[in-house]
């Protein structure tokens, strides 16, 4: 029998899709981290107000139907608002439902349970899981309902802007990936600088002596640094953009470089004094960062020759 409401069933399955993929995503962390299954025990022990908790079939069978019942609501409420307010699905709106209603959910949650879910889960495995599995229902919805219009990705060819700034940032992550690669092996240790960040990011390590060198930790912390170097080399080429029609904000795209700068080395500073130290100082730090705005500028500038006509015929302009 068919359903008279087939997009409340569609939300129903995209929310267990979106439940899925948040729970083998820290089940691949959790066998990265050769602990098993220590995701729903610590969560379920969080929740049930525990300091210990056995990994027993009763405990994952329970947190897994708990999981999977928040997540169907949701999908089945997504469902039913977006069909309301006229929305077709897209994945801009994933990362909207990822960001915004999955972590708003998941830590009010715990915060409604009085659990301390910050020493339970790193907010930022939360925060990517989460967007994982909003992308996901979403692509499932637009699928199932039949939406005629781009999902995002056939539709990126149309956006110059994006493109060229997952172009140029990944330039960006290359020149910097290579320079600390070189550093690593001059040291005589390959690959331990993407392994200490992925061990203090995914381990929470808190030394060196604690650095796991391993493929996934590696292919983990890689997939996250070209994610990060894309978001800013899209900054930067629309940064460029903005400058090529007017050449007088170069001062503002400036100051931007600035910015991102300071904040990397505060962004690293916050992962512990000891990943500093293991990067090579501060100044192998600011060097590489240094080397991928050099590598994303000349790629800027010999793929935009409408700005270098401007800054080259207008230098005047650029003054102001």
């Amino acid at each position: 029998m068919q359903s008279r409401n087939p997009h409340l069933v569609h939300g129903a399955v995209g929310g267990a899709i979106a439940g899925a993929v948040v729970m083998f995503w820290f089940l691949a962390l959790d066998v990265m981290a050769g602990e098993p299954l220590a995701t729903p025990t610590a969560l379920a022990g969080a929740l049930l107000h525990r300091q210990a908790v056995t990994a027993t079939i009763g405990v994952l069978v329970v947190y897994s139907l708990l999981h999977y019942g928040i997540f169907v609501l949701l999908g089945v409420g997504a469902a039913a608002g977006m069909k309301v307010l006229g929305i077709k699905p897209a994945l801009r709106h994933g990362v909207i439902f990822g960001l915004g209603v999955l972590n708003a959910v998941h830590y009010g949650a715990f915060l409604a349970t009085d659990a301390q879910l910050v020493a339970v889960l790193p907010a930022i495995h939360v925060v990517a899981a989460n967007l994982a599995g909003g992308m996901a229902m979403m692509a499932y919805l637009h699928r199932a309902e039949g939406v005629d219009q781009p999902l995002g990705l056939s539709g990126i060819k149309q956006h110059r802007l994006l493109v060229e700034g997952v172009t140029t940032g990944m330039v960006g992550a290359a020149a910097v990936a290579i320079w600390f690669l070189v550093l690593d092996i001059f040291a005589l240790r390959p690959f331990f600088t993407p392994a200490a960040l992925g061990s203090a990011l995914f381990l929470g390590a808190a030394s060196p002596g604690e650095v796991q060198v391993t493929i996934g930790l590696v292919a983990g912390y890689t997939v996250l640094h070209v994610g990060a170097f894309v978001a800013v080399g899209s900054v930067l080429v629309w940064m460029s953009d903005r400058v090529e029609r007017m050449p007088g904000l170069w001062m503002l795209a400036f100051m931007s470089l600035i910015i991102m700068e300071v904040g990397f080395l505060g962004a690293a500073g916050l992962l512990g004094t000891w990943v500093l130290g293991a990067l090579g100082g501060w100044l192998a730090v600011v060097t590489g960062n240094l080397l991928s705005v050099a590598a994303m500028g000349r790629w800027i500038w010999v793929t935009r020759p409408g700005l270098r006509e401007k800054l080259i015929a207008r230098p005047l302009a650029t003054m102001m």
